[in-house]
């Protein structure tokens, strides 16, 4: 009986750690979801033009690319994760730079 509720036990623990590459990843699906949302306000209040919206809209696309290839095997390795913040730390200050140069359409 008591290797039987250790197996359980063992079980449930696998299926919770099974959850977390799924969160991860949702987290970075988010972030991709807010820089988008930076982009098109961006394009609204015309701090970007069209070429630079372009420009960034394919850098969300190269993120998103790589989101689904990490994630092609059913999990985010550590190594995976931090490739993908470093890509969207560098798209988010890119977003940035470009909202907040002195240029105009």
């Amino acid at each position: 009986m008591k290797k039987r509720w250790m197996g359980l036990a063992a079980g449930v623990a696998l299926i919770g750690l099974a959850g977390l590459p799924a969160a991860e990843a949702g987290e970075i699906k988010n972030r991709e979801e807010r820089q988008q949302g930076r982009i098109a306000e961006g394009i609204e209040s015309g701090q970007l033009t069209a070429r630079e919206a372009a420009r960034l809209e394919r850098g969300q696309a190269k993120i998103e690319a790589d989101r689904q290839k990490a994630l092609a095997d059913g999990t985010m390795t550590k190594k995976e994760k931090a490739k993908l913040t470093r890509e969207q730390n560098a798209a988010s200050r890119q977003i940035y730079r470009q909202k907040h140069d002195a240029q105009t359409r």
